[in-house]
């Protein structure tokens, strides 16, 4: 296939399993992507048991303080972090790269790269071997990943010789993700969200 084929297919394959998929020109273009798709939702945080009730104000304080929206980036460029850091700072949202086990009850968006995109499947193959990145692209309520265009390939099998070069060095882990999280276990009704983040954005990357 050609590129665009690849990028035309893999775009379609995602689409089809409840993927959002957009094309961005610059990384600072999907810095300012994520920041404004964090700021038109909710935030995510489940409320601490006894906040809708008549509290002190120290209570209150922190059932408050459990309603910020959080943007969790680890392992992102340090010059992409800061730029994102700033725009973060503009809205009022925390960003945070690290941590990731203090906000296991609210991460409002998860922003990663990933290494490849499987164009048959709409897959995303994402070096996951740090924990702080894992935890980010499960607990977030979104996840968001840019995808350099030149990095789609035609199938799994194209992934064969990247995967066992990555497996030399242990330890290794690399998630393949296709769509937002699902399930079907309840009843055989399809729910999304209910294992991982509710919605999956890929943002491809022209590179």
């Amino acid at each position: 296939m050609t590129v665009q084929e690849r990028i035309d297919l893999f775009t379609e394959k995602a689409t089809a399993v409840s993927a959002v998929v957009s094309e961005v020109k610059t990384p600072v273009e999907a810095l300012d992507y994520v920041v404004d798709l964090c700021d038109k939702k909710e935030a995510c945080q489940l409320l601490i048991s006894g906040c809708g009730e008549p509290l002190s104000d120290k209570a209150e304080a922190l059932c408050e303080a459990k309603r910020e929206k959080v943007i969790a980036a680890p392992g992102l460029d340090k010059e992409l972090f800061k730029q994102l850091e700033t725009l973060c700072q503009e809205k009022g949202f925390k960003l945070i790269d690290s941590g990731m086990r203090d906000h296991l009850a609210g991460i409002d968006i998860g922003f990663t790269e990933a290494q490849h995109g499987i164009a048959a499947t709409g897959t995303l193959v994402v070096e996951s071997s740090s924990e702080e990145l894992r935890l980010a692209t499960m607990v977030s309520e979104v996840h968001v990943a840019m995808l350099p265009k030149s990095c789609i390939l035609d199938d799994s099998y194209d992934a064969e010789e990247y995967l066992l070069g990555a497996m030399k060095k242990a330890p290794n882990y690399h998630a393949f993700i296709t769509g937002p999280s699902r399930t079907a276990d309840i009843e055989r009704v399809l729910a999304l969200g209910v294992h991982g983040p509710l919605e999956l954005h890929i943002l491809l990357l022209e590179d």
